[in-house]
């Protein structure tokens, strides 16, 4: 069966370039696209593909479309297709469970073949974002060693409950982090309730302190 691809990115042109490039391999189907965030996470629950290639910088965020569909189906290769080289960029992808992330410079031959790759389990990062991610965590810096998982208080907390305290911290809104994440306000409010019982604080803002607290102390 032909692996079954969402494609999520807000540039017509490169929807349409990515679709004809996965068009012409057997080995694909394109089965949705969407131009932001909030449609690629409904139509991936609605139509349950294989593999979402997303961009980063589409409206509503690629990375929160990746910790919507990731959380919900887990079962689902999740890439990122960007122009974006930035480390930050790329370590946030990954954190946030990707399973590839490519640039759009790429052929189009090369892609497919990095998206087969993905579909049977293998990593897809370009060798020179390798070789830098390498680096950082190889440099003993504190910050990147919390990426790897190793921070008490990160490990006590899910992905998106992680993420969600950074947002706290940064003093966005129920309603803010609530159109940030994809999600309802309701669901916000769960996800904060889980944190302040999971780190055994009274309330938010002692939940935030408690962040702080890690951040200053790495």
């Amino acid at each position: 069966m032909p692996i079954r691809v969402l494609i999520a990115d807000d540039h017509e042109p490169t929807r349409e370039d990515v679709r004809r490039a996965l068009g012409r391999d057997e080995r694909f189907v394109v089965c949705a696209e969407a131009a932001g965030a909030a449609a690629a996470v409904a139509l991936a629950l609605e139509r349950h593909p294989d593999l979402c290639l997303l961009d980063i910088r589409m409206p509503g965020g690629g990375l929160a479309a990746l910790w919507e569909i990731a959380s919900r189906l887990p079962d689902t290769k999740i890439v990122m297709l960007t122009v974006s080289e930035a480390d930050d960029d790329l370590f946030a992808a990954l954190r946030s469970g990707a399973h590839g992330y490519l640039l759009k410079t790429m052929s189009a031959r090369r892609l497919a073949d990095a998206l087969d790759d993905v579909n049977a389990g293998k990593p897809a990062i370009p060798r020179e974002l390798v070789a830098r991610m390498m680096q950082e965590f190889r440099d003993g810096d504190p910050r990147r060693r919390s990426l790897a998982g190793t921070d008490e208080l990160q490990a006590r907390l899910t992905s998106r409950e992680w993420q969600l305290l950074e947002l706290l911290e940064r003093s966005f809104t129920t309603a803010e982090i609530a159109e940030r994440l994809t999600l309802s306000e309701s669901a916000v409010r769960a996800h904060i309730a889980a944190i302040v019982r999971k780190l055994g604080v009274r309330d938010r803002a002692e939940a935030i302190a408690r962040f702080r607290d890690r951040s200053s102390d790495g």
